[in-house]
């Protein structure tokens, strides 16, 4: 496993651009498998620990402290929502909402390990903030503020909306972004695949206040760039 981009480092921060695929730390289904946390502190010592998780399958920011009185500091940031968070997400289906908020109560599905449901009672009250970016005939392109940091949140909201990101295995509709569904005439059918192939959610922003000098910082990783050719094409063949 490679060690992915360095996005931000000083004496008590260290941030990666996380790609997709990649285990933050040992899954509890598979507590042996390969995860970023153990190469990170291969590298630089067994004192480092993640300020928070992202899903194996979304990319983007991942923030570490070096230091337990600066992983403390940003651990409390989390929980008490002073810590905000832009995701970017391209989902399958349209809405006529420029703007919306999503609150629902989240519990794991006992019947499918690893997944989560929306409960009318006993789960744990989870709201996400969604911008509508752009519109395209099938698809949307959107902004995901978390208010919370549940597990799968933004993934379940938005399937809930009838917005399924875009290659999400679990709670998705199996659609796929083609070329060939785009642009007329097009001749590669027989070997083609996906403009995107992986889960389309991609954590692009973080803000924290540092634990050293209490100034705001703010962190960002680039889009992806199937995430730009995508969206090159939909803004070429598809617009809403």
């Amino acid at each position: 496993m490679v060690l992915p981009s360095v996005i931000y480092e000083d004496d008590v921060l260290l941030a990666f651009d996380k790609p997709s695929g990649q285990l933050v730390a040992p899954d509890r289904r598979d507590r042996a498998g390969e995860n970023l946390m153990a190469i990170v502190r291969a590298k630089f010592g067994p004192g480092i620990a993640n300020v928070h998780r992202l899903d194996a399958e979304t990319s983007g920011i991942l923030l570490c402290a070096r230091t337990k009185p600066a992983l403390d500091f940003l651990s409390g940031q989390f929980q008490a929502k002073a810590a905000d968070r832009v995701y970017h997400a391209l989902t399958a289906g349209t809405t006529s909402q420029d703007a919306f908020t999503v609150e629902l109560a989240l519990a794991e599905d006992e019947g499918r390990p690893g997944q989560m449901r929306v409960v009318k009672r006993f789960g744990r009250l989870s709201a996400t903030r969604f911008q509508v970016l752009e519109r395209f005939r099938a698809f949307t392109w959107l902004e995901c503020h978390p208010l919370t940091g549940r597990t799968h949140q933004i993934r379940v909201h938005l399937a809930a909306s009838r917005l399924p990101i875009l290659n999400d295995d679990l709670y998705g509709n199996g659609a796929q972004l083609l070329l060939s569904a785009l642009k007329r005439g097009y001749k590669g059918r027989a070997n083609e695949r996906p403009l995107i192939h992986r889960l389309a959610l991609h954590a692009s922003e973080l803000t924290v206040t540092h634990p050293v000098t209490r100034e705001r910082l703010t962190l960002r990783a680039p889009l992806p760039n199937e995430f730009a050719v995508a969206l090159k094409y939909l803004r070429c063949y598809s617009a809403g």
